[in-house]
């Protein structure tokens, strides 16, 4: 995270390398990139290098695109948050997700139809990716309930 002269610090931008820049152009295109392993067939989120259940080398793993679908498995609702820009997004909800691939992520919901964030939400409910743009050309994937 770097900030400019007078810029504020922000705490939610990634640090894009050449190896994560795939991910992130996929992301601002609209697509959720998973890392799948090709020797015992896992996929992974975060995305590593190498494959987080067996080791296999970065010459066995490959990005794919994710099919978007999750399922909620925890949330909290964000009511204070003291690190720029969170504050001004406050209240939101912070969960954490089963993507239909089969890894968890940390992530967002959004999109909620009650006046109390997360009041709508339950476990196991079905959602969808939609991405939200943090900063010029940085897109976040976040989640959103699936609509019928």
């Amino acid at each position: 995270m770097s900030t400019g002269a007078g810029t504020a610090a922000r705490f939610d931008l990634p640090e894009i390398d050449d190896f994560t820049r795939p991910y992130w152009d996929a992301a601002a295109e609209g697509r959720l990139l998973l890392r799948r392993c090709g020797e015992c067939g896992k996929a992974h989120h975060y995305p590593r290098e190498f494959c987080p259940a067996c080791w296999a080398g970065e010459d066995r793993v490959t990005w794919e695109t994710a099919s978007g679908r999750a399922t909620l498995y925890t949330w909290s609702v964000i009511h204070r948050n003291d690190l720029p820009p969170f504050g001004a997004r406050a209240p939101y909800v912070a969960a954490v997700v089963d993507l239909a691939e089969g890894p968890r992520m940390m992530t967002e919901v959004v999109g909620g139809v009650g006046a109390e964030p997360g009041a709508e939400l339950r476990v196991g409910m079905e959602l969808e990716v939609t991405f939200r743009e943090a900063a010029e050309g940085v897109w976040v994937a976040v989640f959103a309930p699936r609509l019928a």
